[in-house]
């Protein structure tokens, strides 16, 4: 399938960096949230940290115009009818998740395949409400998407095998190296077997055993991680990690996902990591 035009819904971290490879790709992409004024800030966000590339001669100023030029804003799900592909990448929610995906359903032609970014949200449930389970994917782009290599590649229930190929031989197209889980489980591969490590961290820490810094000194120096357990958590958001081993803890029942009450505390508290300049550390910008 050729992908000349794509659309994104969810202009947060995730949603702006996956617009950001299709501009990059030389994809036309529609970027769209609840309102322009969201996307307008994703789009100033991604124009401020090219601009920094371009400063640091990374990048040249022609080449971020060509790749801004490639982004549109919108709002609501009209940008459908003519995208080949639409990603989600809203909040961990599934009624959220599923009401999205019933209006781009309506809004869009037979031809267009629906990708989701979700983390650990079962794309059998999703495709349900649509009229196309054969054209609804699992693409699930890691943090932060612009520079992560990796994308996992999910099928539901009732997901095509020809959509399974398309949806990877696009993530090649975006410069990404797809890996493929067999079936529709929670969290797909890599985020499963991360978040019951990233939860050991968070219950090291409120035991009390270590200080945040050196939880993730150990881990980078004598694990060779190449990010801390807890700064990552911190960049992920503490929110969207808590939502997913929730899910991971409610779907299989296994102790290792179940989250430390720590977690519910940050985020009631509006500790959500680097999104909010406060989690397990605190950020200046």
């Amino acid at each position: 399938m050729d992908f000349k035009k794509a659309m994104v819904v969810g202009a947060g971290t995730m949603g702006a960096g996956i617009a950001q490879i299709f501009a990059q790709s030389g994809i036309p992409v529609t970027l769209t949230d609840q309102s322009e004024d969201i996307v307008a800030k994703a789009v100033a966000g991604l124009e401020k940290r090219m601009a920094r590339r371009v400063e640091q001669g990374k990048m040249s100023a022609d080449d971020k115009d060509k790749i801004v030029g490639f982004v549109t804003l919108g709002s609501g799900y009209a940008a459908a009818a003519e995208a080949d592909i639409v990603v989600e990448a809203i909040f961990e929610d599934m009624a959220v998740k599923k009401k999205t995906l019933a209006a781009l359903d309506e809004a869009a032609p037979d031809r267009t395949i629906f990708a989701s970014n979700t983390t650990s949200l079962s794309i059998s449930e999703m495709a349900a409400a649509t009229s196309r389970p054969n054209k609804v994917c699992g693409m699930h782009f890691f943090n932060p998407p612009v520079v992560m290599k990796l994308v996992e590649v999910m099928p539901g229930i009732g997901t095509s095998q020809e959509t399974v190929d398309a949806v990877s031989a696009l993530a090649e197209k975006l410069g990404k190296k797809p890996v493929h889980a067999r079936f529709d489980s929670p969290a797909g591969i890599g985020s499963r077997v991360l978040a019951g490590s990233l939860n050991e961290a968070v219950e090291v820490f409120a035991q009390g055993l270590a200080s945040a810094e050196d939880i993730d000194a150990a881990l980078k120096m004598g694990c060779g991680f190449p990010m801390g357990p807890l700064e990552l958590i911190d960049l992920i958001g503490v929110d969207i990690h808590l939502a997913k081993t929730e899910t991971l803890y409610r779907e299989l029942g296994d102790q290792r996902y179940r989250p430390n009450f720590l977690l519910k505390k940050m985020v009631r508290a509006g500790h959500l990591g680097c999104k909010s300049g406060r989690g397990f550390y605190t950020y200046e910008d």
